[in-house]
């Protein structure tokens, strides 16, 4: 049975962790099923070898018949080559059911984020998400043995038993009863266990969060003075995590100590009581030699009943928590206006800001995350009264403002691939698109025409955001593989291929916040000059203080506190308005001593 990573998951139980695990099982029912009875039947056939064993005994080697031993020997050879067949597809069955339901999971958490979409920052931290993808994911997977060994550990469990009633009476009771009372000393255990479990991932998600914002903004409290302030309190934190852990750790140990040393007492007293049997004459030798083979084989399915319960606990608390996840709701849309036909200006009452269709339009502010405020208000990723024409946005159905309204981030997420689907897709071609007129088929004629229109519609946006060089210097160009956030590239480059990415997609609306801030100066003057042609006619706004940008702009907005405080040409508002310059200034200087520590052979940006 195989394994579909790129099949339809289904849709998961979300109304608990012991619903969401029964979801995995009966979504590969049959691979589960036979887990189980494999499982089973491995471990009835380690408890039947006591019993081939008491009757080459009995029967061949008390009374010293050779040809009863043999074929009992024989019997007993059989079945040990049977099991060990039976071991090796019972492992690989497991190793699938735990496979499916990690990609299972991984599929519908995946999933799940894409459709909250904007809402999922707002809702769950990226340590939570880093969290179950990493941790929580494996925990649940494993924690399906119990459909396999654990099943299994079952059927052995009460065929011991019943083998052991042919022997006493007394001992099949003790055997019955002894292992539910295992169970019963290591329940509260089970309990204390999924308490710790749970705190230690609540708070190791926090953390895993703070490591994640450490490392992004690194540089600036380096800047500030902060990094060690900062780095006590991480350090702190991360004590603390340690201390929980190794409060799990305390109640783990007690589980694995308890499952193998009561199970050997019980199993000690097992053997005892048949040796006094044994010794009274009540059973034979050969039984004796029975009930020593079923306390070893017991082993087995005691040390499965109480792995299980341990795996058990922990998987349900890793379920509740991707439960959590899926239950998630992203922001209703209630917007039922269509979008307008023609283009129309985006006004944000809240700043005062009109961007008019057509137009590169750039916001001016010393505060970034106030011009980063609006465009998410104009893009609709925050309520807001903002208006798109004479059409209020939230009046508008999501799916048409995102089809013509791209806000550009800039720390959007860079995921892992070769850099031509980093900026455009799985389907843009790399090595060009041949020769047209060459060929005689005319499907094959407008597929290689598609395929050079998307190269160069690929070409167009490298160039636009200055990226050439990029390519260049990358081993296979845009073959090259690029990891996840493109840690294998600088800041500077990281930024011109988020810029070309968002270019690629060629929206009607294009915002983007601080997109050439890692830039040199020439290198950002180029993007400039190339951005202000490449959206001629269309409309742009840029959230940025760079003279080389706001030079190019056909309207500046300059904002106080939030609010456009003066509206004109980069030029205007330098002749008219102090802030402004003052502004301006500040960027200029700073460029200036970029450019100048680059001369000098410091790192550029």
């Amino acid at each position: 049975m195989r394994i579909d990573a790129y099949a339809d998951p289904g849709t998961p139980d979300r109304r608990g962790g012991w619903r969401y695990l029964a979801w995995l099982v009966r979504r590969q029912w049959p691979r589960c099923l036979a887990g189980a009875v494999l499982a089973s039947v491995w471990m009835v056939l380690l408890a039947a070898t006591p019993y081939l064993m008491a009757r080459a005994v009995d029967h061949g080697l008390e009374p010293g018949d050779l040809g009863a031993l043999a074929g009992w020997t024989g019997a007993m050879v059989a079945v040990g080559g049977v099991n060990a067949w039976l071991g090796m597809m019972r492992h690989r069955t497991m190793t699938k059911v735990r496979m499916d339901a990690n990609f299972r999971t991984v599929k519908v958490v995946v999933a799940h984020a894409t459709r909250l979409g904007a809402a999922l920052r707002a809702q769950v931290g990226t340590g939570e998400v880093v969290t179950i993808g990493v941790g929580d994911v494996q925990t649940i997977s494993g924690s399906l043995t119990a459909v396999g060994p654990g099943v299994g550990a079952v059927a052995a469990y009460a065929t011991v038993g019943g083998l052991m009633l042919s022997v006493s009476t007394r001992l099949a009771l003790v055997v019955l009863l002894g292992v539910p009372l295992l169970a019963v000393a290591l329940g509260p255990l089970m309990g204390r266990l999924q308490g710790r479990e749970t705190e230690y991932r609540e708070r190791q998600s926090v953390l895993t969060a703070r490591i994640g914002d450490l490392a992004g903004g690194l540089r600036v409290l380096n800047g500030l003075g902060g990094k060690g302030l900062v780095a006590d309190a991480f350090r702190r934190d991360s004590g603390r995590l340690r201390e929980q852990g190794y409060r799990v750790g305390a109640v783990t140990s007690w589980i694995q100590a308890l499952g193998m040393g009561l199970p050997m007492l019980f199993l000690a007293l097992v053997t005892w009581m048949g040796a006094r049997l044994a010794a009274q004459g009540r059973i034979s030798v050969g039984e004796l030699v029975s009930v020593y083979g079923y306390v070893v084989a017991l082993g087995w399915p005691v040390a499965f009943l109480i792995e299980m319960g341990h795996q058990l606990s922990r998987g349900v608390v890793a379920a509740r928590r991707v439960v959590a996840f899926l239950r998630l709701e992203p922001a209703p849309d209630e917007g039922t206006r269509e979008a307008p036909a023609e283009p129309s200006a985006l006004h944000d009452p809240a700043s005062g800001v009109r961007v008019l269709p057509g137009r590169l339009t750039a916001l001016a502010t010393s505060r970034p995350s106030d011009a980063a405020e609006i465009l998410d208000r104009l893009g609709r990723y925050t309520p807001s009264d903002a208006t798109w024409g004479d059409i209020p946005l939230a009046d508008i159905p999501l799916p048409q403002i995102r089809s013509r309204i791209l806000v550009a981030a800039p720390e959007a997420d860079l995921f892992a691939g070769p850099l031509s689907n980093v900026i455009g897709d799985e389907e843009t071609p790399v090595r060009g698109a041949g020769n047209c007129a060459t060929s005689h088929n005319a499907a094959a004629d407008a597929e290689q025409r598609t395929g050079a229109d998307e190269w160069a519609k690929l070409s167009a946006a490298i160039h636009t955001a200055a990226a050439e060089d990029i390519v260049r210097a990358l081993p296979d160009g845009l073959e090259t593989p690029i990891e996840a956030q493109a840690r294998n590239l600088s800041g500077g480059q990281r930024q011109r291929i988020r810029l070309a990415r968002a270019l690629h997609t060629d929206p009607e609306i294009l915002l983007a916040a601080e997109p050439t801030s890692a830039l040199d100066a020439h290198t950002e003057a180029t993007v400039a000059d190339r951005l202000k042609r490449a959206r001629k006619g269309r409309t742009t706004v840029l959230a940025a203080t760079s003279p080389l940008l706001l030079d190019r702009a056909d309207v500046v907005h300059h904002l106080v506190d939030g609010k456009v405080a003066a509206t004109g040409t980069h030029r205007e508002l330098l002749d008219t308005e102090p802030g402004y310059r003052a502004l301006v200034a500040r960027d200029a200087e700073a460029e200036a001593a970029a450019g100048q520590a680059a001369e000098e052979g410091e790192p550029a940006r």
